[in-house]
């Protein structure tokens, strides 16, 4: 790679391309794109992008609570995978290589936030736009899960997002974050205890 390319050449660079994500027959792996980045195809990266950016910026809102905040994270993760991309093993997911870029970004924010004297939820529009997940109605309910997780210990939410939203795997998870699966279990499953007690003191959430 002959240049550190900002966020936004990273996108311009993949103007007019057609990503090969649909897992046909012709798709071209996560690691294929990669070798052609370090080959000097900078446009493949645009690729990765498309593939991984929304996925990123729905974990992020998720775990920050702003969808602002999560498009500055998830900004910050691409462009330092970029950089960083000679030292992705392709023996493993790119994903949860990518992840464990973005977990740190988020963890970084998380550290900047504690200087402010309150948390900021995102409004339930935000989090519809970025939570493909999430159905488009019941934003009482929507808004009610935000304002939950995000009073749940960060590594906690951190944990039960990866497993529950994003799915993960929990020797992916432990790739990711560096934590041992057991530790992580343990997260898991006391984030899920704390979340249902959360829940029920919120008036928006009916059995």
């Amino acid at each position: 790679m002959a240049r550190a390319h900002s966020y936004a050449a990273l996108r311009a660079d993949g103007a007019g391309t057609t990503p090969s994500a649909g897992g046909g027959p012709a798709a071209v792996s996560d690691a294929e794109l990669v070798e052609r980045v370090l080959g000097g195809d900078s446009r493949a990266f645009a690729e990765l992008v498309m593939r991984h950016e929304r996925v990123c910026i729905r974990f992020a809102t998720r775990m920050l609570g702003t969808l602002e905040d999560a498009e500055d994270a998830t900004q910050e993760a691409l462009v330092r995978a970029y950089r960083a991309l000679g030292r992705y093993d392709s023996r493993g997911p790119f994903r949860t290589w990518l992840f464990a870029i973005l977990i740190n970004c988020c963890r970084t924010a998380l550290v900047r936030r504690t200087r402010r004297t309150r948390w900021v939820v995102a409004d339930g529009a935000s989090v519809a736009r970025a939570a493909a997940k999430t159905p488009p109605d019941g934003s009482d309910h929507r808004d009610a899960i935000q304002r939950a997780l995000m009073r749940l210990e960060p590594a906690q939410r951190e944990a039960f997002l990866m497993k529950h939203v994003e799915q993960l795997s929990y020797e992916e998870m432990s790739a990711a974050t560096g934590a041992g699966v057991s530790a992580l279990k343990m997260r898991v499953r006391r984030a899920c205890e704390r979340l249902k007690d959360l829940l029920e003191e919120e008036p928006d959430v009916r059995p």
